[in-house]
């Protein structure tokens, strides 16, 4: 077999395919030329569908051995894909070998593509929900509160006992034998005594003095015509 004629004749059937995208890098001794292939929802530098530059050089002996091949320029490939793809290739070559095999490759790794990049949507779509769930559920616990049972009940319980002073007015009663009633409880506790005075020491309560300053002028005489026995409403007839 002429291997050198085979492969010149591959080379023009490549080039009408692949009008205008195969790009041909080196003619000898072997022609090393190169082909980008894509994903159709590829967009560059947006995160978007996926893309490559396949690289291929011929050998001696191809198509009977297996042509080389590199992946250059690759986009939005998942850690490890640049090796997954190689190995894909290299089955689809020794599967081939005996006769040209570029067009075969190119749309093996075209399909490879495709596939990989259902896979990345799934995925990201998977873990954007997930995401909105967490944050759904996190936005409902924020009205859900602290469900109560009888242990959290009789925590909170003792706990504002203790913070109002209950318990020590408790114990207090009962180490003095009596029995208190809750309004002695309630004024045996120092604390709210001091309350008003607090609230009247306060400098934030603000009293405007002048509402004061002009009470000599309000009417307030007594309507002493209501006090009178004698008084009787003018009361017109319309009958009259």
């Amino acid at each position: 077999m002429d291997y050198k004629d085979e492969q010149r004749n591959e080379i023009e059937a490549l080039e009408s395919i692949y009008c205008g995208e195969l790009e041909i890098l080196v003619t000898e001794p072997f022609y090393t030329f190169a082909i980008p292939i894509k994903t159709e929802e590829y967009e560059p530098d947006t995160g978007n569908g996926l893309s490559c530059r396949l690289e291929f050089t011929y050998t001696a002996k191809y198509p009977d051995e297996p042509l080389l091949i590199s992946i250059e320029e690759h986009e939005n490939f998942e850690e490890g894909g640049e090796k997954q793809l190689k190995e894909h290739l290299a089955e689809q070559m020794n599967e081939n070998l005996g006769m040209v095999m570029v067009f075969t490759l190119v749309s093996a790794a075209q399909e490879w593509l495709n596939v990989q990049w259902d896979k990345i949507k799934f995925k990201r779509e998977e873990n954007a929900a997930k995401k909105r769930k967490e944050e759904e559920e996190a936005e409902r616990k924020k009205f859900d509160g602290t469900r109560v049972t009888v242990e959290t009940f009789m925590r909170w319980k003792e706990k504002f006992e203790e913070e109002t002073g209950y318990t020590k007015r408790k114990e207090l009663a009962e180490r003095e034998g009596k029995k208190l009633t809750g309004r002695e409880l309630f004024m045996t506790d120092k604390t709210l005594d001091q309350s008003d005075l607090k609230f009247l020491d306060d400098d934030s309560v603000k009293v405007d003095e002048s509402l004061f300053q002009n009470m000599d002028d309000l009417d307030l005489e007594d309507d002493d015509d209501d006090d009178d026995p004698d008084y009787e409403p003018n009361v017109s007839d319309d009958s009259a």
